[in-house]
């Protein structure tokens, strides 16, 4: 009893009107569900759905983050690939260039062993020819000075015969 009079000289000295009071306190109460009814319930209801959205998000950040990353595994293992088939590419083109310089090498070799085989066999005629030419003219010569030495003049069988001895003697 001394508590509810306490309490009721204290409301009484700050202007407590109970009648007011508990009306102001139902009508807290009704403010106050409607607030929960109709801002509170959406306001939770909102912050549900976009805290599952950002969920979603997330999830969907991961899946794009590992995406991303299988395809830059995947696009680091085609370029590897491309690196190493460049590679091999180059590998053959070389080997076809080593072949075809070691044809067209073998082919300058045939051709140059071709060419000194035509100029041995020109040298060769060239000088059988000047062999023949020298021999025909000692043998003129011979011919002309055992005519002008002996101080007669040859017959054509003199002749013939002296330029047969002069070719075996070159010829030996």
């Amino acid at each position: 009893m001394i508590l509810a009079s306490i309490l009721n000289d204290t409301a009484l000295q700050f202007g407590v009107d109970w009648p007011h009071f508990l009306a102001q306190c139902v009508s807290f109460g009704i403010v106050l569900a409607l607030l929960h009814r109709f801002a509170y319930r959406p306001i939770l209801q909102v912050l549900a759905e976009r805290r599952q959205r950002i969920k979603e998000s997330l999830e969907n950040a991961e899946k794009a983050q590992r995406k991303l990353a299988e395809a830059q595994e995947e696009c680091r293992r085609i370029l590897e690939e491309a690196a190493q088939r460049a590679n091999q590419v180059i590998a053959e083109a070389r080997q076809a260039a080593a072949q075809f310089h070691e044809q067209e090498q073998q082919k300058a070799i045939a051709a140059a062993a071709e060419i000194l085989a035509k100029a041995r066999a020109a040298a060769e005629a060239d000088l059988a020819r000047m062999r023949l030419e020298l021999r025909k003219e000692v043998g003129r010569l011979v011919v002309e000075t055992t005519a002008r030495v002996t101080g007669k003049v040859l017959s054509v069988e003199d002749h013939q015969r002296l330029v047969e001895e002069t070719n075996r003697e070159l010829a030996a």
